[in-house]
């Protein structure tokens, strides 16, 4: 059930009356905060390390589960659709109940499914697991952004606390993957997902004692848009499963498209009519708003193309082994982490509407690289890795804030939750994109491990036109963002 939401709410609500000597949590300079922010970079740090360390276990986790190449397709799967296809009816949800309440809430859901991994025999039973870890994140991950922005009433300081929400989160993502090896060899495949309840306690503990409660001047009490809500999230679900059908070949990969595109204008169409939406189309219309929103789902389609591209390149046209292949993405892992101390100075240099075009463009010039360049050699490659890398590091803080600071103040968790859907949904979209213009200009099996020199020519003639299709895409939303958010300061 979602809350709705009306076009007649004020931009700002007015915080309540404090006493003289009293501070408040919007006041406190970005180290009074810490105990709150490092709860908030524990939830960033466990969406970035999940998947990614889930991953290096799969091989064994499919020989000691005896599961199949479809069930292990799912362990993943599950937590990426159930994540993807909740986080705006949760986000509502926030608005309406507390964002610090929901938070909490989810904190404890995954802890208690994390310790559930351990009792796991078979691998429908972890896929029931990754699933409810998927509802977990989905009500934890959009409230991270919307309580770190609530701590601060200065963009600059916002900016400041994502960026290093974000660090943490990355820093996680770059070691993850290392360590999870590591303690395969010591340990069981369970430990790896052990790993989040502590992630949780800490978290918890975070928020819990460093975010006030809840202001219900800072809520609402819309009636509950439950149509809404069942349509939206079957849109996103459709949207996040049609592109794995495309990529394996799947029959059915047509009518789940379409299927996914009737239930957008059926959720459109409500959302418009709607007494009380869930998501008043209105609000998103804003020039902060659909331009931030457009901005992340430029880096979304720029960062999941260039990754797949990368990877099935270095590895099956290349023919690098595994291990090889992942330094071969160090300057994206470098660049990403590197980069964290400089983004707050580069947005006080250039503002947050500069900073925003200026780094989505250079996702865009990254791709645009790799597409001219990227198969005469691995320089380029390095090159436009660590090109989007740096334009992500800093339009992923900076879209997220433009689009909260886009929406009234009741609102920010279904803002936050549109920002991490945009995210999750090109991200599919660009993995899509490569995969059915690979499958129809490749002959053959991808996977082989010995290709003729005309499969190879074959498959640098796809990831170009692949490359130059995400490009040119993503190049359209980021001129459209610029242009709305020049419509906004006129």
């Amino acid at each position: 059930m979602v809350l709705g939401m009306t076009t007649t709410e004020t931009p700002q609500q007015t915080p309540q009356e404090k006493s003289p000597g009293e501070r408040s949590p919007a006041e406190k300079p970005l180290r009074e905060a810490w105990v709150a922010l490092a709860g908030l970079s524990a939830v960033f740090l466990f969406e970035m390390l999940d998947n990614s360390i889930l991953n290096v276990a799969l091989p064994t986790i499919g020989r000691e589960l005896h599961a199949s190449t479809f069930s292990l397709q799912w362990v993943t799967g599950a937590y990426a659709v159930v994540f993807g296809g909740l986080m705006l009816a949760f986000g509502a949800l926030a608005d309406r109940f507390g964002r610090r309440r929901i938070m909490l809430i989810g904190l404890t859901l995954l802890g208690a499914a994390s310790l559930a991994t351990a009792f796991v025999t078979t691998a429908e039973q972890l896929i029931a697991v990754r699933a409810v870890t998927g509802v977990a994140a989905a009500m934890t991950t959009p409230g991270s952004i919307a309580l770190a922005f609530r701590l601060f009433q200065q963009d600059s300081l916002r900016v400041r606390a994502m960026s290093l929400i974000t660090t943490v989160g990355l820093v996680g993502l770059a070691v993850g993957p290392t360590a999870g090896g590591f303690i395969l060899a010591v340990a069981p495949w369970q430990v790896l997902l052990l790993v989040n309840v502590p992630v949780a306690v800490l978290a918890f503990i975070g928020i819990r004692t460093g975010i006030a409660a809840d202001d219900p001047a800072e809520l609402h009490r819309d009636p509950i848009d439950i149509p809404g809500a069942l349509l939206g999230t079957a849109t996103v679900v459709l949207a996040l499963i049609a592109p794995t059908l495309f990529v394996n070949k799947s029959s059915g990969s047509w009518a789940v498209t379409a299927a996914a595109v009737v239930a957008a204008l059926l959720f459109v169409l409500r959302e418009r009519t709607a007494r009380h939406p869930m998501l008043d189309l209105k609000l998103v219309a804003r020039p902060l708003v659909s331009a931030g929103l457009a901005y992340k789902a430029a880096s979304g389609l720029a960062v999941a193309g260039l990754s797949y591209m990368v990877t099935l390149q270095l590895q099956l046209d290349w023919g690098w082994p595994p291990a090889l292949a992942a330094i071969g993405m160090l300057s994206q892992v470098v660049v990403l982490v590197a980069a964290g101390p400089f983004v707050s100075r580069f947005v006080d240099w250039a503002g947050l509407d500069r900073a925003a075009w200026m780094s989505a463009t250079a996702v865009v010039a990254g791709l645009a690289v790799y597409s001219t360049l990227g198969r005469l050699g691995y320089v380029w490659v390095a090159l436009a890795l660590a090109l989007v890398a740096a334009g992500i590091r800093v339009v992923g803080v900076v879209a997220g804030v433009n689009v909260l600071r886009g929406l009234p103040e009741n609102r920010t968790s279904i803002g936050a939750a549109l920002v991490d859907t945009a995210s999750e949904v090109t991200t599919a979209a660009g993995i899509a994109v490569t995969g059915t213009i690979l499958a129809a200009l490749f002959t053959g099996t991808i996977a082989s491990s010995h290709w003729t020199s005309h499969q190879s020519t074959q498959f640098e003639h796809a990831i170009t036109i692949a490359g130059f299709t995400l490009t040119a895409v993503a190049a359209a939303l980021v001129c459209w963002a610029t242009l709305r958010t020049r419509s906004h300061r006129a």
